[in-house]
């Protein structure tokens, strides 16, 4: 069950501020004619578009207004952002009380509405927009299904338009959008300067495999839906099985050594991505066998791999190919040193156990070491391939 508390801390406005993470670009709203109502294109969730527009018209009430701004402004989670279930049913229902009379239906119909949605969250996703919105009807909310979709906008009027997928308008706008953020967990510390550079592991980490710097060529992440969410995943078989299998994420909310929060398109730090423990263990299980190093930027629940197996199975495909299957990795220690070196991929792993379609997460790509691929960038040792082959990034990995 998610949940919101409204937890008062000083100086989260001079924070939201601080946190300038996207500049707003002038953007048209088109008229309602490209989309149906609550349909979403590529077979991601449905759009809550009547509950996006029962928030809206209830923003004609100033004391409503009010009430939003300043749990949007006390939330301690990235982006201020609230889930939007637990803030209606919060407080006596008041919000669910105040969307069912601004818009002139009960609280039944707007608590069947909020029950038949996936979880929601709620924020400002532009850092201009929320240190620019006073709480003033000179606002939009706006919802998608997936990412990169057209947002549907309402006014507090009523008023349906369509936004640019590709950049905000200047109007300030709130995002009713399916649930990234992990509200059952301890909020992490507010974020004052969001350089992207958010650490992680730390000097009481496990000996194993670690990256000290990441570079991504996208952020692979429509404006809706705020800062990217980036993951590294150790990929690896299944059992004795033809499919692959998520052995470890590191990501921001991985939890202790594996934790890192990359905001921007570069990253440094230490974060653990397998310990020594991890690999000795999946050696002795699957002799032979390397494992993968992919990255992802997340769109729908932490650490969790949600994609097209298809897609999936196309990229390691292509990718196996052009590098003939040295698209793996393994440890050594020479009398250099520790190493985590290339190594053949023995079969062909594609298929994910757990993968399915739900909202899709961006597959950035699988980590090839740089010598395998024939091209170098100054500081780093991997690179990130994606979908035909593209380069989508680079890695720094080490053992320690």
């Amino acid at each position: 069950m998610f949940r919101t508390r409204a937890v008062l801390l000083a100086g989260l406005a001079v924070a939201a501020v601080a946190c300038s993470d996207r500049a707003p670009t002038v953007a048209t709203a088109p008229p309602d004619t490209a989309v149906p109502p609550g349909v979403s294109p590529g077979g991601s969730a449905p759009r809550p578009e009547r509950l996006a527009r029962l928030f809206a018209r209830a923003l004609q009430n100033p004391t409503f207004r009010a009430y939003v701004k300043a749990q949007l402004d006390s939330s301690p989670y990235p982006e201020h952002k609230i889930q939007l279930q637990g803030f209606l049913a919060a407080r006596g229902r008041r919000a669910l009380h105040d969307l069912a009379r601004e818009n002139g239906t009960t609280d039944d119909d707007v608590t069947r509405e909020a029950a038949a949605a996936a979880p929601l969250e709620v924020y400002l996703p532009v850092a201009a927009h929320r240190a620019a919105w006073t709480g003033d009807d000179n606002v939009l909310v706006a919802t998608a299904g997936g990412d990169h979709e057209t947002p549907v906008a309402f006014s507090p009027d009523g008023r349906r338009t369509l936004l640019s997928p590709d950049a905000p308008p200047p109007t300030p706008v709130l995002a009713v959008v399916p649930v990234e953020t992990n509200f059952t967990a301890p909020p992490r510390a507010l974020c004052l300067e969001c350089d992207g550079t958010g650490g992680g592991g730390g000097s009481t980490a496990p000996l194993g495999l670690f990256m000290t710097k990441a570079h991504f060529v996208d952020d692979f992440e429509g404006w809706l839906k705020g800062k990217p969410e980036y993951e590294i995943h150790i990929l690896g078989q299944s059992g004795t099985t033809d499919s692959l299998t998520d052995y470890q994420c590191a990501g921001a909310d991985a939890g202790g050594p594996y934790a890192f929060d990359q905001n921007e398109n570069d990253w440094s730090g230490s974060v653990l991505l397998f310990s020594q423990r991890q690999l000795d263990d999946y050696k002795a299980g699957h002799p032979g066998q390397s494992v993968r190093v992919f990255a992802l930027e997340d769109d729908d629940t932490a650490c969790k791999i949600i994609t097209n197996k298809d897609d999936l199975n196309r990229l390691f495909r292509v990718v196996d190919s052009l590098y003939t299957k040295r698209t793996g990795g393994r440890d050594s220690t020479t009398a250099l040193g520790k190493y985590f070196k290339a190594a053949k991929v023995v079969r062909n792993l594609w298929t994910l156990v757990a993968s399915f379609i739900k909202t899709n997460d961006d597959l950035i790509g699988t980590a090839v070491e740089d010598q395998v691929i024939g091209a170098f960038y100054s500081g780093y040792n991997w690179i990130v391939k994606g979908p035909n082959n593209i380069t989508n990034g680079w890695l720094k990995l080490e053992m320690r």
